[in-house]
């Protein structure tokens, strides 16, 4: 079966070759990643620091967990790529108890608000971000334990952006035209081998991988939301197929975490949906692939 030649082609292609591949994908930050991230800045606006209340501390421009933002003291300011997205998971976020990770704190404004002119305010925590991906699929599941009980957004209504829709094609609920030269062909195989599951869906965050930091004593933390509503299980394999595919994870990643709940399905429709991704991505090319069709040969012996 084709399917099987490309995956077994996959798992025997060179890890050089793929983790080269891995850190042009990392460098050019968003074929896997949410939205891009609005620039900071020269400055930080003054009017922003007076409705944070840092006004007396320095800024210091900084790259946290992969966003750009200003360091002021204590507390992170950082520009927002979505008005709504970024209240909501500040008022998430600020009751949100998640046993063993860290939460930056989000810091309302002078007059009550999440965010001021597209900007919003947290909590610094001294972290790293490091290639700790089973600690990171672990705060994974513990996150998603806790926000279990959230209630489903009513921001992710009608919502049509790039995440969403390979997403939906990756659970079959969509028809995606892919370009088979960027992904489309792959993912056309890969869906052969997609099964009905019977997991509940619930509030995820789908984009884990580079967003977790590690202190000094090796424990994560968390600096905000994004909103998917999808299985838990799944929302944790992306974080393996991301891992594999783009951090250079060892390829045994992917069968050490197979006592969660129909594991080799969501790590197909994890596979599926970052498949799709880059596919639909303006920088997706035949050469970004390399990645994805590692991840492909190492998940390959599960389904």
């Amino acid at each position: 079966m084709v399917v099987h030649r490309t995956i077994a082609r996959c798992r025997d292609a060179p890890r050089v070759a793929a983790r080269k591949t891995a850190r042009a994908q990392v460098a050019c930050g968003s074929v896997t990643a949410a939205p891009v991230l609005p620039s900071a800045g020269a400055t930080l606006p003054a009017h922003v620091r007076t409705a944070f209340g840092v006004n007396d501390a320095e800024p210091r421009p900084v790259v946290w967990a992969g966003r750009r933002a200003w360091h002021c003291g204590d507390v992170l300011v950082r520009p927002v790529p979505d008005n709504v997205v970024a209240a909501w998971s500040a008022a998430v976020l600020d009751g949100l108890e998640v046993d063993g990770v860290h939460i930056a704190r989000p810091l309302r404004s002078s007059d009550g608000r999440w965010v001021v002119g597209g900007w919003a305010a947290c909590r610094f925590i001294p972290g790293y971000v490091e290639p700790r991906y089973d600690e990171v699929v672990e705060a994974s599941v513990r996150l998603h334990a806790a926000t279990a009980s959230v209630s489903r957004p009513r921001l992710l209504d009608d919502r049509d952006d790039l995440i969403t829709r390979s997403a939906a094609g990756a659970f079959g609920e969509r028809r995606l035209a892919l370009d088979p030269a960027t992904g489309g062909e792959l993912y056309a195989q890969l869906a052969e081998f997609r099964k009905p599951i019977q997991l509940v869906p619930q509030l995820v965050h789908p984009e884990l991988f580079g967003a977790v930091l590690f202190d000094e004593h090796g424990v994560p933390a968390l600096i905000d939301l994004v909103p998917c509503w999808r299985p838990a299980q799944w929302a944790a394999a992306v974080v393996v197929v991301d891992a594999v595919a783009w951090g250079g994870a060892d390829e045994a990643l992917p069968h050490r975490w197979t006592h969660l709940e129909e594991w080799p399905q969501v790590l197909l429709r994890a596979l599926l949906h970052r498949v799709a991704l880059h596919a639909q991505h303006p920088q997706a090319s035949p050469q970004t692939l390399a990645g994805l069709q590692r991840a492909a040969g190492a998940i390959g012996p599960l389904l």
